[in-house]
């Protein structure tokens, strides 16, 4: 199983950036698949998920201003990051879960830096 996680650069304070998320060795569309974020000396933050029906739940923190997708067909998620703010800096992770009691499988992050 892969979860390779593409898409994040440097973006002025203001600006957007579109994550992927591509998966291979699994049945995708059998997951639900979530984006975490970590900074330096905090914990692995929750960001966003969809069910594999399409279904979304966000953090208080990006609600409004992030929208998670996905496209079974392709095994592939997305994060689209509008009216990113310097906090938003961070590494961010892609994972599936199939399990309810945790996250099976982890992308191996992508860094995100916005500037003020």
């Amino acid at each position: 199983v892969q979860l390779q996680a593409s898409g994040g650069g440097l973006v002025q304070a203001g600006g957007s950036l579109r994550l992927s998320c591509a998966a291979s060795g699994l049945t995708f569309s059998s997951y639900i698949g979530g984006w975490f974020r970590r900074t330096p000396g905090k914990e692995r933050e929750f960001v966003a998920r969809v069910m594999s029906g399409g279904s979304t739940d966000y953090a208080d923190s990006v609600k409004g201003r992030f929208t998670i997708s996905r496209d079974n067909a392709r095994n592939t998620m997305y994060l689209q990051m509008n009216s990113l703010k310097p906090e938003d800096t961070a590494v961010y992770y892609c994972a599936l879960q199939g399990d309810p009691r945790r996250w099976d499988y982890w992308g191996q992050g992508t860094q995100v830096t916005v500037s003020s």
